[in-house]
C-alpha cells in the first residue's frame, strides 16, 4: 500500500510532511530551496505538491521510516539521477 502524506507549511520554503508507518506517526521537514526548483526547472510550482511526490518519490526507494527528520531537496537531487525527471512527470501526471 502506497503511503498517504500530509504536508504542512511551516515557514517560507519549509514544510512538515507525516505519514504512518510501522504503526507510528512518521515526521520529517523538506525544505525547498528556491535554488532546487531552478535545478529542477520547475520555477513557481506549487512547493506543496512538489514535496508531496518528492515524498512518493522517497517512499518508492526507502521505507518512510527511514526519512531523516530534516531534508533538502538539493540533497535529493544529489542522491537520485532519476529524481528530477520522475519528480516532473509525477507533477504532470496529478496535474492532468
Amino acid at each position: 500500500m502506497e503511503a498517504q502524506f500530509e504536508v504542512e507549511a511551516l515557514i517560507e520554503h519549509e514544510y512538515l510532511v507525516r505519514a504512518q508507518a510501522e504503526g507510528e506517526v512518521i515526521e520529517s521537514r523538506f525544505r525547498v530551496d528556491p535554488g532546487a526548483l531552478e535545478q529542477l526547472e520547475l520555477e513557481g510550482a506549487d512547493e506543496r505538491q512538489v514535496v508531496r511526490q518528492t515524498a512518493v518519490f522517497l517512499a518508492a526507494h526507502q521505507p518512510v521510516i527511514d526519512f531523516p527528520p530534516m531534508l533538502d531537496l538539493a540533497d535529493v537531487i544529489a542522491s537520485y539521477d532519476d529524481y528530477p525527471e520522475q519528480l516532473r512527470l509525477q507533477l504532470a501526471a496529478e496535474s492532468d
